[in-house]
């Protein structure tokens, strides 16, 4: 149950599809204003960037949408965190990023894969500050670990079964795949997570995955929650 009188939209993972974003955002507008009067809130579930090709505009849009106020929130996923780290000049986090699609983000930032795989980290990083925006930086630093609200936890990949909330690691809330999937819990809450795509929303006992491979699939989703009622949005 989500509290009366709010209403909330989680937003499954991007991989810089701004188009996908820009329709998705009205279709939620529409939906909302047809529901009627309600406390409005957008989660986004991370991994705004990597792989699809305007990852700069997406941050740019949720960064926008967060200024507006407290009733947006991000959530960092695993594809922000290696981002962040190559930012401060970590070599095996830059290796890591051009595996996971990072070369189509530098791109969307006018940095090419010439000017990536020249030098050193130390070079990569000084390039990725000279021609990334430090607010897009502030942007995907500032995403949080997890948001609770009623009888939902909103992550980016997971959680760690047995493992109380308030102990759970930034780093298994963003990467954790088969112990979270697998295990059969009986928690009082549902965990919304995206990071491991599948072709429609996965329903299952104690969770619902909202990553649909918005990058090569072209369904970028969104989930709807308001009292006890759940419904979908879906681009494509």
């Amino acid at each position: 149950m989500i509290a009366p009188g709010k209403r909330i939209y989680a937003i499954g993972d991007i991989h810089g599809r701004a188009d996908l974003l820009d329709q998705l955002i009205d279709m939620i507008e529409a939906d909302d204003a047809a529901r009627g009067d309600a406390d409005f809130q957008l989660i986004f579930l991370g991994d705004l960037i990597d792989r699809g090709p305007d990852s700069a505009r997406v941050v740019e849009t949720v960064g926008g949408l967060l200024a507006s106020g407290d009733q947006v929130r991000l959530i960092k996923g695993n594809h922000e965190e290696v981002f962040a780290a190559v930012a401060t000049g970590s070599a095996q986090s830059a290796r890591l990023l051009m595996k996971i699609g990072g070369y189509e983000t530098l791109a969307s930032y006018g940095i090419s894969r010439t000017e990536a795989d020249r030098g050193t980290i130390d070079d990569l990083a000084d390039l990725l500050k000279a021609r990334i925006p430090q607010r897009h930086l502030d942007i995907i630093e500032a995403g949080e670990d997890m948001v609770r609200s009623g009888d939902y936890v909103f992550v980016h990949a997971g959680i760690r079964p047995g493992v109380p909330m308030e102990q759970q690691q930034g780093s298994d809330l963003r990467w954790i795949r088969g112990p979270f999937l697998d295990a059969r819990r009986r928690d009082p809450f549902v965990v919304v997570h995206g990071h491991t795509p599948t072709e429609a929303v996965e329903f299952k006992p104690g969770r619902i995955g909202i990553d649909t491979g918005a990058c090569y699939s072209g369904k970028l989703t969104a989930l709807g929650l308001e009292g006890a009622e759940h419904w979908v949005l879906q681009t494509g």
